[in-house]
């Protein structure tokens, strides 16, 4: 018997319905509920779905008007929640959507990486104590059972953005920095909580390994890096890097290396194409993969002058799908 498997990715940019919003989100749903549908995706990760105040507590209501009318309203859902409770977060969930069933879900927020100890240095004043530096966003991980009983690790994962850290009084505004060295620090801040996520989904993906060398194991999501950057690099675990073959067979690939180079990239900043959504695929899981997929036909550079979210109600970030063909007896 042969089974299709298409697992996707997606960042909605930002999902929720407040009042005044603009785009609104029926404006948005119009231009992206098509796009959920052209995926037709079997496990699909999402990125920044807020939650919304509903009777004293938060649900993914932006999510469920969007998802009605596709398959994906009758889907198995788990999500993110906040640190140390079972309250959603209010801004940028993950959110796996899954048409097999979810046996187990976790998160890991700071709990297989210590958050490290650093001190301000362009800080006004400076900094004379060294603080943990804690990365906001968990990665949510899941198994599914595939229809012929094997069990499938998706791990979906929201690195954090290039957007500098605050520094304390070191901005003239939102958007203003007082001096080249605290955007740097800051900048340095942000890459530290972007490494320390990576590390955090690579010891997790080698616990998985220690279980299981053949593990089916997909990591999903926006990981604001380039293929060729450390924080991939650090979720791969390539052999050049460790110079182990005994390593070989945790080894994660890229998905959308097998897609023309042209054509992969899924945003656009400042007018050049960048490929910041991945998925990457065990070896074991690797076997049965077909192809890769980026709809990026409509994307739109949100970097550039004058452009924003109410010219481009859709999202500035491109699904990405990797199909996968199982063969079972």
């Amino acid at each position: 018997m042969e089974k299709r498997i298409r697992i996707a990715t997606f960042n909605l940019e930002n999902l929720d319905d407040k009042p005044g919003l603009k785009p609104s989100l029926a404006e948005r749903i119009g231009l992206m509920r098509p796009q959920l549908v052209r995926i037709n995706a079997d496990v699909l990760c999402l990125q920044e779905v807020h939650g919304q105040q509903v009777d004293g507590h938060r649900e993914l209501r932006a999510l469920d008007t969007l998802l009605e009318g596709t398959p994906y309203s009758q889907f198995h859902r788990v999500s993110t929640h906040v640190s140390g409770g079972s309250e959603l977060m209010q801004e940028r969930n993950l959110v796996i959507l899954s048409r097999f069933d979810i046996l187990e879900h976790t998160q890991h927020l700071n709990d297989l990486v210590p958050a490290p100890l650093y001190r301000v240095v362009t800080a006004d004043p400076p900094e004379q104590t060294a603080s943990e530096v804690v990365w906001e966003r968990p990665a949510l991980h899941a198994q599914l059972r595939l229809p012929d009983g094997a069990i499938l690790h998706v791990i979906n994962l929201h690195l954090k953005s290039r957007i500098p850290t605050e520094i304390p009084s070191q901005k003239v505004d939102a958007f203003t920095w007082k001096g080249a060295s605290a955007w740097a620090e800051g900048s340095f801040i942000s890459a530290m909580k972007r490494m320390g996520q990576a590390l955090e989904v690579r010891r997790l993906v080698d616990q998985l390994f220690d279980a299981d060398e053949n593990a089916l194991i997909a990591v999903c999501g926006d990981l604001n890096a380039n293929a060729d950057e450390v924080p991939l690099e650090a979720l791969r675990g390539d052999v050049e890097n460790t110079n182990n073959p005994k390593l070989s067979k945790r080894v994660l690939v890229p998905c959308e290396s097998s897609v023309p180079e042209p054509s992969r990239y899924s945003i656009l900043f400042r007018g050049k194409g960048q490929m910041f959504d991945h998925i990457l695929s065990s070896r074991a899981l690797l076997a049965a993969y077909q192809h890769t997929e980026i709809h990026n036909e409509l994307l739109h550079d949100e970097s550039i002058a004058f452009a924003s979210d109410v010219l481009y109600p859709e999202s500035d970030h491109s699904p990405v799908i990797a199909e996968f063909q199982r063969v079972t007896a």
